[in-house]
């Protein structure tokens, strides 16, 4: 039985979030730890089946939720001539759904590493980033592709859309706390309010922008300085100006003022807000375990710890 595997991770917005939609920069940062992996296996039938926590059957009978995952498989196998092969898809993943932490972008990137190292293809990390789009754009309709950068790299990405896609190096003590809302996350509900108020209030709507752009800049320089009591407070600058565009809601409040006075050195959503995660710098891995703990008894269903002391590394696919 021939068989092949391909793997991705999450990722989260450090800062940018809403803003990079309109031509602003954002950071966002690996999560090398939360992973999804794909296996690919032959079988002796003539058909093509996935499994999956959404769905088990035929390829060609995926429900309408997972078109876009539908669409890559038949294009790549078409642009390969090889829409008669036979195999069996296998996907798994740490993700939660839903929660800004790109579980469909890390879901096309290993998909795509699974087939192409099925088949034997060489694949370059710009066809990566290029077919990973195609589910994306089904999935979301106009992605900033932050999510598929940074689930195919090893790097913290500094984006501005259409404009600049670089890997920067982070030389930071201390870590991230990573913590589910349990509320599923409506990130174009969000996108559309925000559109939505800068049409009706230009001028306010575009200063909050600008300001985000602002501290977006200053949390490049912080975390290139290892100044990390200056970014948690631009972290929770950054927060009010979220707040004040409407993405975050009573119970991301609650929580994100809790963690705070747990250790925090500054708190905020991240994604497109109205549920998903936020995030919680923190000083060390042991005060953000703790503050963990103390957050599950407050309503949150899962945490994850990332250090930020992270290097740049040669992308590999």
């Amino acid at each position: 039985m021939h068989s092949a595997r391909g793997r991705s991770h999450a990722k989260i917005i450090l800062i940018g979030e809403h803003s990079v939609v309109y031509g602003k920069p954002a950071i966002a940062l690996p999560l090398s730890e939360v992973t999804t992996r794909v296996r690919i296996s032959s079988v002796p039938s003539p058909i093509q089946m996935i499994r999956s926590r959404y769905f088990e059957g035929a390829i060609r009978q995926m429900p309408h939720t997972m078109y876009g995952l539908q669409h890559l498989i038949s294009l790549i196998l078409n642009e390969h001539h090889a829409l008669d092969a036979q195999f069996e898809l296998t996907i798994k993943s740490d993700l939660p759904a839903e929660r800004g932490m790109g579980s469909s972008a890390a879901t096309a990137v290993a998909l795509i590493r699974a087939l192409y190292n099925y088949f034997g293809w060489k694949l370059s990390h710009t066809e990566l980033l290029q077919l990973a789009n195609v589910s994306e754009i089904d999935m979301h309709g106009t992605p900033s592709g932050l999510d598929a950068a940074t689930a195919a790299s090893t790097n913290p990405i500094w984006m501005v859309k259409d404009r600049e896609l670089t890997p920067i190096p982070i030389k930071m003590d201390g870590c991230l706390l990573i913590c589910d809302s349990g509320i599923k996350g409506r990130t174009s509900e969000a996108v559309a309010s925000v559109r939505t108020r800068l049409k009706n209030a230009p001028h306010e709507t575009n200063q909050v922008l600008d300001k985000l752009s602002e501290l977006t800049l200053a949390a490049k320089e912080q975390l290139a300085k290892n100044e990390i009591c200056g970014l948690g407070k631009t972290f929770d600058k950054a927060q009010e100006q979220l707040r004040s565009l409407g993405v975050s809601t009573q119970k991301l409040d609650h929580l994100i003022h809790a963690s705070r006075t747990l250790g925090s050195l500054g708190s905020k959503l991240t994604g497109g807000g109205r549920g998903g995660c936020f995030i919680c710098l923190m000083p060390d891995q042991i005060t953000a375990k703790k503050a963990g703990a103390q957050l599950k008894k407050l309503g949150v269903p899962q945490t994850w710890v990332q250090p930020l002391a992270l290097r740049a590394k040669e992308e590999v696919n």
